[in-house]
């Protein structure tokens, strides 16, 4: 959650400090990779962001971690809120370093619930919340887990919605204050929005679950050569799906006829239509699909997402050049701003690579830093190494 909630606002254009133990962020440890520490997923998780290394066990770490806390906005944490406690860095620790600072959460269940301190991971996350067993329920299966990392990366975007609302209403204000952003109350506010279902209704008209989302046939659909992506969804997609079959009597059936029908008869709709598909291949029926506009698309493996047409004339993998791991692509920032283009202007740092430059920037002395970091510059008019600093000109 943290790291990609930092991601996002890296992107925009935020001066993200990644402030990491000296065994380093357990992310970088995951291949492949061409150098230790440098994983794949770590590279793309943390370009725009600099890495600073700190024994926040030591009374020096703590210390420095304070100063630094002066300088920013946000203070996110993605570990349980005991342990902030533990490391003397609770709210009110860094609110009395920073009145204005915003002291955002980020874990797996909130403090006032009976799940309060629990470990939480996006796999149990995803367990907890049913998305496994609606996986089972959809598919007839076993119960799956989404096969990315889902609760991290849906959560990981309410934090930085959380984050960005703190620093507005910090800067409106003048005062901070402590948010948490809980992974359990998120992903349940996500699968509810869609499977509340009757019991939204008090007393409930129903069951719970979306009928559309758990109907076996909504899947992609066999043809006679491969499968296919299509979302016969309105009136006028299935008006023109029939008589691209040649079967518009159909208008008049009363399980098709409307929107509400088609509901109620879901899974005889989608069973209709993935008996039709098998007849004809799969591109005959998305150049059919695409002369009468009805949603409809290829079926890809991730090989194809990169090879993609679209992708590629609007940059999504952006090729880079980083100074230990040579060349390689990264996933590109999220849309087009026309003021404020977004950009990778660093490349995903070497552990602790900044420590001493965000120190300098928070004020310590040299003697502090080198109480924290067990090194003491030789020159301290340049500490930085411009041949081999992973910065970005």
């Amino acid at each position: 959650m943290g790291p990609y909630a930092t991601q996002i606002l890296g992107d925009l254009g935020a001066d993200v400090i990644k402030l990491e133990s000296p065994t380093g962020d357990n992310m970088r440890a995951v291949g492949p990779m061409r150098n230790p520490g440098m994983g794949a997923i770590y590279l793309h998780l943390n370009r725009n962001k600099r890495s600073i290394v700190l024994d926040l066990k030591t009374p020096e770490g703590r210390q420095a971690c304070l100063d630094v806390a002066k300088t920013v906005d946000v203070l996110l944490y993605n570990v349980r809120p005991q342990a902030m406690a533990r490391l003397g860095l609770s709210y009110e620790d860094l609110a009395n370093a920073n009145p204005k600072l915003v002291y955002v959460g980020a874990y797996g269940f909130g403090s006032n619930g009976p799940y309060a301190g629990k470990p939480a991971y996006d796999d149990l996350i995803q367990g907890m919340t049913a998305i496994a067993s609606l996986y089972q329920q959809n598919s007839g299966d076993v119960p799956r887990y989404a096969p990315l990392t889902l609760a991290d990366r849906a959560v990981g975007m309410q934090v930085a919605i959380a984050m960005l609302a703190g620093v507005i209403q910090a800067r409106a204000s003048g005062q901070g204050q402590a948010i948490e952003v809980p992974m359990f109350e998120a992903m349940a506010q996500l699968v509810l929005g869609d499977h509340l279902g009757g019991e939204t209704f008090s007393p409930a008209e129903g069951s719970t679950g979306y009928a559309r989302l758990l109907v076996p046939y909504r899947r992609p659909y066999a043809t006679a050569n491969g499968y296919v992506s299509v979302l016969i969804y309105n009136d006028k997609h299935w008006s023109r799906f029939f008589e691209i079959i040649g079967r518009s009597d159909l208008l008049q059936d009363p399980r098709f006829s409307t929107h509400t029908a088609r509901a109620q008869h879901i899974d005889e709709a989608y069973c209709f239509v993935s008996e039709t598909l098998a007849t004809n291949t799969s591109e005959y029926w998305l150049q059919a699909f695409n002369a009468a506009d009805i949603p409809s698309a290829p079926l890809y493996c991730v090989d194809d997402l990169i090879a993609d047409p679209h992708l590629k004339q609007v940059g999504m993998l952006k090729d880079l050049q980083h100074p230990s791991e040579g060349a390689i692509r990264s996933p590109a920032p999220v849309g087009n701003y026309s003021r404020t283009p977004l950009s990778i202007r660093r490349n995903a740092p070497r552990l602790g690579e900044h420590t001493e430059e965000v120190l300098r920037e928070a004020g310590l002395a040299d003697t502090a830093i080198d109480s924290v970091t067990g090194t003491r510059p030789t020159d301290t008019t340049d500490t930085t190494d411009t041949t081999d600093n992973g910065k970005l000109p």
